[in-house]
């Protein structure tokens, strides 16, 4: 397969991987990392691996859903992404799950859903996790 790297981030993480520090090359996100309190830390100030996949998750969808419907000439202006990462015991170890609530208001239902369904097979985010763990997407229209 031909692979054209478009960007690359660096991240760094110190300390004690949970309870660290983070950050990129270039300066534009640092961070404490805490563990937080269903995990046994202290929720202390800052972030954590689930909430920045997270975000960096809905961005990405957001990113899909936007291009899709430019191609279909459906309006998703006012859309959100809200995601729910959960870190989970199972019999093989700890997984992730993650559910996607997507919101476009004034379109159609059934648009909405095909646009959210073309954005999931677009999205590398949802490509990168088909297969290995389990994306829930619920779509709303208002």
């Amino acid at each position: 397969m031909a692979y054209d790297v478009m960007y690359t981030a660096q991240a760094t993480v110190t300390g004690e991987g949970r309870k660290g520090h983070g950050s990129t090359g270039d300066g534009r996100l640092d961070v404490d990392l805490s563990v937080p309190k269903g995990m046994g830390g202290d929720d202390g100030p800052g972030t954590n691996p689930e909430q920045l996949f997270a975000v960096g998750y809905a961005a990405c969808f957001h990113g899909a859903l936007k291009a899709v419907a430019r191609k279909a000439k459906a309006d998703v202006d006012g859309s959100t992404i809200e995601s729910h990462v959960s870190l989970g015991k199972s019999d093989e170890g700890l997984d992730l799950e993650v559910e996607l609530d997507v919101t476009i208001p004034g379109i159609d239902q059934a648009k909405a859903e095909e646009l959210v369904e073309a954005a999931h097979q677009m999205c590398p985010y949802s490509r990168a996790t088909r297969g290995n763990i389990e994306v829930k997407l619920s779509v709303k229209t208002s």
